[in-house]
């Protein structure tokens, strides 16, 4: 017989920098194939394409924006005593995009992941304001400034969850859709540094174990891909969309058989 409920759907979109406009492929490519997302949660890059959705915009909107994204829109210099630069002009950038808003005001269920830099403990929002919760989720320590929120000094989600899997896990979702833009690359011309750097890489695309709770997971060829390069935008949103389209008959089919009982 029929069961008219199907499985909830989670959505988990990884860090990544500027590799973050994969997302955009990918959440149009899903959009396209009539995927519904009931759940979203975001590290970083992630999410910041996570309250986008959220918040009721839709793909092509979303790439409309992403289309006009810089360096220069989003970060400031600043004295360097807690970081490099500021993520401040990110945050009015999306208060200007979505508004002021607060987690409940979110269409669809959305947590965002940080870092306490002094614990080392993971901090997940979903409840408060949603903007500040994005910023801190992205705030790259040593690079850009942490964000203090109720006394606590936050940074990137990236370094404790980087595809927080187990968030919408614990949200609801039944089916969890991950997105992992951070795959690593071993640049041998480089020697000990290209060790390190793909050293790194992995400590952080593995972060959280994300990339192995998912029910499907969608890594776009992005190794070796730019992390900085806003110019590569084209490319980035390609890539995502043609790994999204990959796996969404696997998606679909999987949304069906939940949908029927014995």
């Amino acid at each position: 017989m029929i069961n008219l409920r199907r499985k909830r759907i989670g959505l988990a979109l990884g860090g990544g920098v500027v590799r973050g406009l994969a997302h955009v492929g990918v959440i149009t490519a899903l959009e396209d194939t009539g995927i519904e997302i009931d759940y979203l949660a975001g590290t970083s890059a992630g999410a910041i394409l996570a309250v986008l959705y959220s918040a009721g915009m839709k793909a092509p909107d979303i790439a409309q924006m992403a289309a006009k994204l810089q360096w220069w829109r989003i970060a400031r210099p600043v004295w360097p005593r807690r970081g490099l630069v500021s993520f401040n002009i990110l945050g009015d950038w999306l208060r200007r995009s979505i508004g002021d808003l607060e987690f409940s005001d979110l269409r669809i269920p959305c947590s965002v992941v940080a870092t306490d830099i002094e614990t080392g403990e993971m901090v997940t929002f979903n409840q408060g304001k949603v903007i500040p919760a994005v910023q801190a989720s992205c705030s790259l320590p040593g690079l850009v400034e942490p964000v203090e929120i109720d006394g606590r000094l936050l940074c990137d989600g990236g370094i404790t969850n980087m595809l927080p899997v187990t968030t919408l896990r614990a949200m609801g979702a039944e089916y969890v859709i991950g997105v992992d833009i951070f795959s690593f690359k071993l640049r041998r011309f480089l020697g000990p540094l290209g060790y390190l750097l793909a050293g790194a890489e992995i400590l952080l695309e593995r972060a959280g174990g994300g990339t192995d709770y998912a029910d499907c997971l969608i890594a776009p060829a992005l190794q070796g891909e730019t992390y900085f390069n806003f110019l590569k935008r084209k490319k980035l949103y390609q890539l995502g969309r043609t790994a999204a389209l990959q796996k969404t008959s696997c998606i679909l089919a999987a949304i069906e058989e939940s949908a029927r009982t014995n």
